[in-house]
């Protein structure tokens, strides 16, 4: 595996800036991996080893990466036949030589200051501190800056909250100890293999924060891509994985309060409805409704309700169409990192989030830095 430090290209390299492998698993990535591969090695932190993990890829992937690396020896390629990107993912951990690894899937993007300042705030930290993540935003196939998603964030020992709350977001936001990485297993590929790929991420956060501290930095710095075509945007295999990640998480963490746990399965729900509404599978979005019709009533109410409006409005044919400009979009390596807005919640989630905070300082079996 082909690898250059700092001071193999005759910069100045300082004790405290550890190498960190950044492992991009890319499966038919030829359309975004050239612009993914330019937003890790413009990182403002040089101290990098970028190994692709080509997973069974039938398109031009490996060709765009092996030309990337032939310019930055920080680059490099590994390939295998395509079993999914948990397993790709493994592939790079195993093969990285850095004792903090970074995950990028091979169509978001980051900000050129997200590596120095996860490696700043994690490397002042003890080794309880198992990883930092950052926040995002939605990008669309031109790299413009479609939303922004969640302002929630916590530090610590996060694990209740993280089950209701699901802090990081996506695959492209956490840096973490090697070690750490290895400890608990990397990421699942079981998932995959059942075929409800697309939250692995989510599995392997929920148990690094079952064990370990994790730290946050609170600002917008992946540009995390959605559009129709990648894994995301397989609704139907997102909500089940999801209600699957919940269930086995919960299942491994009996010492979980019942409290706790019903927070958890209630947000999962509600995010798997919205799965399946947008995969427009009728069967099992009205079953989660029924199942959370004990324990979330006005959610369920307030679903029939607009149900039954859109319906009158439709019959009724005063439902209009409204056209308007497409909205001035800016581009996300353009972005000038805002400040975080504080996050719109409900009285009734500023309480659940106070109750699920005092579970985590029960749970948490680390001392205060």
């Amino acid at each position: 595996m082909a690898s250059c430090s700092a001071e193999d290209r005759g910069e100045t390299v300082h004790l405290s800036a550890p190498l960190v492998s950044v492992v991009v698993p890319a499966f038919n990535a030829s359309p975004y991996i050239e612009r993914t591969l330019r937003s890790a090695a413009q990182q403002t932190y040089a101290n990098l080893e970028i190994i692709v993990v080509n997973d069974g890829s039938t398109d031009d992937t490996a060709r765009l990466v092996e030309k990337m690396a032939a310019v930055d020896p920080r680059i490099s390629l590994l390939s295998t036949s395509n079993r999914g990107v948990a397993a790709a993912r493994n592939t790079g951990i195993e093969a990285a030589s850095g004792p903090y690894v970074a995950f990028l899937d091979a169509d978001d993007l980051w900000h050129p200051t997200k590596i120095e300042k996860q490696v700043n705030a994690l490397h002042r930290l003890s080794q309880e501190w198992a990883a930092v993540y950052v926040l995002h935003h939605i990008i669309n196939r031109d790299d413009e800056i479609v939303c922004s998603y969640g302002s929630h964030v916590a530090r610590g020992y996060i694990y209740a909250r993280h089950l209701t709350f699901k802090y990081v977001g996506n695959g492209s936001a956490l840096l973490v100890r090697r070690e750490v990485a290895l400890e608990i297993g990397g990421f699942d590929s079981s998932y995959a293999a059942a075929g409800i790929g697309g939250c692995e991420d989510l599995d392997f956060e929920l148990r690094l924060a079952a064990r370990h501290l994790i730290e946050v930095i609170p600002e917008r710095l992946v540009g995390y891509r959605q559009y129709p075509g990648n894994m995301s945007s397989n609704h139907l295999q997102m909500g089940k994985g999801a209600l699957e990640v919940v269930r086995r998480s919960l299942a491994a963490n009996p010492h979980l309060p019942h409290y706790a746990a019903r927070s958890a399965m209630n947000a999962t729900r509600k995010y798997a409805y919205w799965q399946f509404r947008r995969a427009k599978c009728s069967s099992l979005s009205v079953m989660l409704l029924w199942s959370m019709l004990r324990t979330e009533p006005f959610f369920v109410v307030q679903r029939i309700l607009k149900k039954g409006l859109r319906w009158l409005q439709q019959e009724s044919g005063s439902a209009t169409i409204q056209y308007s400009d497409p909205p001035v979009r800016s581009k996300f390596d353009l972005q000038i990192i805002p400040q975080v807005e504080p996050p719109d919640e409900s009285r009734r989630s500023r309480r659940n989030l106070v109750r699920l905070a005092a579970v985590d300082a029960k749970l948490n079996l680390f001392p205060e830095p």
